[in-house]
């Protein structure tokens, strides 16, 4: 096999709107795109900048270059057993982990002529819809948002004090299914009684009402809230998984956050064998990250792959979306290509 390149881009992607959640406002995202080839056939991946990660432009970069000669050593080796090999040099910093492993799945599966989904399942119906994403704002804005975007499902971020409010005013002016995320900014009480409200108003679950470690509180609030909860911040890696076993009702798997496609499966897996729900999430990024992304959906329960469609400026083309459905690109492995 010829020699592989293993090699970096940093781009600033701007978003379309401002996009605010309980902690803080984005205006515009910084990504590093993961480029691996022989030369004639080539893989991608992404991982972003994210303060609350400490993930930086510099130390994703500095991280990729720190495997680059395993590559060489290992030319042709199975996906998983390459992300066996890179994580113990990786473990801390899995977004660079993450973006190298997509990367790496892409091209392997481009080599082998397959789609990426394909190693996983033949499945390419009945697949779920994409939420679109609605960040906190003045409630006008938020409901201009609604009818500019018709859409099935939206996630609404809410961690303030109007929170209700908020939903009132969107349910007046859309039918449509609502997600509800707090990010880790609401308390227990708080959780269960909004729950009441929300149930009503025609939400399907709330993701991360409190913070990642409050466990033993979730507990309390999964026996009493109304609607299912389901476990972000506080199921980032395959370790999570058994403890939000008991206190969740399902979990959202964001690919940087545990390391990658592979122990996203195994994350997958275990999620099925607690009976849990199981979700998988997006940060914002390009069309690049979105694409390996929705290789994993017919495994999914939900799938939040909105990422790319809150940018002006995507980088890459790949999978496209249709009133929520996933449209897979033609071509093997993800299907996406840098512009």
């Amino acid at each position: 096999m010829k020699k592989i390149s293993l090699s970096t881009t940093h781009h600033k992607l701007i978003l379309e709107y401002p996009f605010s959640i309980s902690r803080y406002t984005v205006y515009e995202q910084d990504t590093l795109i993961v480029s691996i080839t022989n030369g004639e056939v080539s893989g991608y991946g992404e991982a972003t900048v994210n303060p609350y990660y400490a993930s930086t432009i510099e130390n994703l970069k500095r991280s990729v270059e720190s495997v680059n000669a395993m590559f060489q050593d290992n030319i042709g080796i199975h996906p998983v057993k390459l992300w066996e090999l890179i994580e113990p040099k990786l473990l801390d910093n899995y977004f660079a982990l993450s973006a190298i492993d997509c990367a790496y799945w892409d091209f392997y599966a481009r080599l082998k002529k397959k789609t990426l989904r394909s190693f996983w399942s033949e499945t390419t119906s009945k697949l779920p819809l994409t939420n679109y994403t609605i960040g906190i704002d003045d409630i006008p804005v938020m409901v201009s948002k609604i009818r500019q975007n018709p859409w099935p499902i939206y996630k609404i971020k809410l961690g303030i004090d109007n929170d209700l409010e908020i939903i009132k005013a969107l349910r007046a002016v859309t039918k449509s299914v609502f997600r509800i995320d707090a990010n880790c900014a609401w308390g227990v009480e708080e959780t269960i009684e909004k729950s009441k409200v929300l149930k009503d108003l025609g939400v399907e679950f709330i993701e991360q009402p409190l913070k990642a470690d409050s466990l033993e509180a979730m507990a309390y609030v999964k026996q009493h809230s109304k609607l299912p909860i389901m476990a972000d911040e506080s199921c980032q890696r395959l370790e999570d998984v058994n403890p939000c076993g008991n206190v969740f009702h399902g979990i959202n798997i964001k690919l940087m956050k545990c390391g990658g496609i592979t122990p996203a499966l195994k994350m997958i897996e275990k999620a099925r064998a607690l009976h849990l729900k199981v979700m998988v999430g997006c940060m914002t990024e390009s069309t690049i990250g979105i694409s390996n992304l929705v290789q994993i959906a017919p495994l999914l329960d939900y799938i939040d792959a909105d990422g790319a469609m809150l940018l002006k400026n995507d980088v890459a083309t790949g999978v496209n979306f249709k009133n929520g459905a996933i449209i897979y690109p033609k071509g093997f492995g993800s299907g996406s290509t840098l512009l």
